[in-house]
């Protein structure tokens, strides 16, 4: 959305308008966070930004013993890390990834997906310190097209599954809060559910909060738990665990959610999401949707 120039849309009354900085300004500042209550876009602009064709990306894969440790250095490393290292974190059942000994599958672990942008030449000094988290159950990095590894997860998220997720904002990762994570990775109920720290930030935290629909831009990390299985029959046991989560991580979380990672059933957390923002969004609301035509979303009502 920060990267939006212009879109076009249909609104509820049939117009079709094109929105920017220059032209309907009011409705640019809403969609960029809320597109879905106020028209269907039928086309837009965006700013690109050039990144590869070639970058440095991989994983490395650490024993959930090793976890707390890892977690520890992981966030004191990115304090510092510059915008071109991206790492997130993947806490999970191992799945039989190629460079990990076979008796590691199956087991928790707790990975580092790293992605480098930057000079090729620059990453094996940035990457290094990584592997002094703790002893590597195995790692695989190396320089390799973006579009590569855009598609990386792709196996991870089969069609056909089931899935149930909740997320948080995160402005730090207290002790506690990473005591909380590692402890429901020991109750993970399949193979497939996970526990992801997505980090965040950089040029994100540099826009206003009331520049856009989006406005929690104190966040630094998001936190998903995916609850993911295949069978009916484990529907209360997978989404059990990914509630019983969320609610013990909320008290360490900061205040908002990403409107994207919100399940059906939180409606109730829609004025959370947009924080000061969500009264403007209702007044917009009431003109350009005062019939609420576009409800089947996080709907903000007229």
């Amino acid at each position: 959305m920060d990267n939006l120039l212009a879109v076009d849309l249909v609104t509820a009354d049939g117009r079709q308008l094109r929105a920017s900085e220059q032209e309907n300004d009011d409705l640019f500042w809403a969609i960029r966070g809320a597109g879905g209550n106020f028209g269907i876009v039928t086309g837009f602009e965006y700013r690109l930004h050039p990144v590869g064709p070639e970058i440095t990306a991989g994983l490395i894969v650490f024993p959930i013993a090793e976890a707390k440790r890892m977690l520890q250095q992981y966030r004191d490393y990115m304090d510092s890390a510059p915008e071109a290292l991206n790492i997130w974190v993947v806490m999970r059942k191992a799945p039989p990834l190629p460079f990990l000994p076979e008796e590691v599958h199956g087991k928790e672990v707790a990975v580092l997906a790293v992605f480098y942008a930057g000079a090729t030449e620059d990453a094996e000094r940035l990457i290094a310190p990584l592997r002094d988290f703790g002893t590597a159950y195995g790692e695989h990095i190396g320089v390799q097209p973006y579009v590569e590894w855009q598609q990386a997860f792709d196996p991870l998220l089969t069609p056909g599954a089931r899935n149930y997720w909740k997320s948080h904002n995160f402005t730090e990762l207290k002790d506690e809060a990473l005591d909380i994570m590692i402890d429901f990775v020991h109750r993970l109920p399949g193979p497939q559910c996970e526990i992801f720290i997505c980090m965040v930030g950089g040029a994100a935290n540099r826009v206003a909060a009331n520049a856009m629909a989006y406005g929690h831009r104190d966040a630094r990390f998001v936190l998903n738990v995916h609850a993911r299985w295949d069978e009916i029959a484990q529907d209360d046991t997978c989404i059990a665990w990914a509630r019983k989560f969320f609610k013990a991580s909320t008290p360490y979380a900061s205040a908002g959610v990403y409107i994207n990672f919100m399940t059906e059933e939180e409606g109730e957390r829609v004025k959370a999401a947009y924080g000061p923002n969500y009264e403007r969004l209702v007044q917009l609301k009431r003109q350009y949707d005062p019939e609420n035509l576009f409800h089947l979303n996080q709907n903000i009502s007229p």
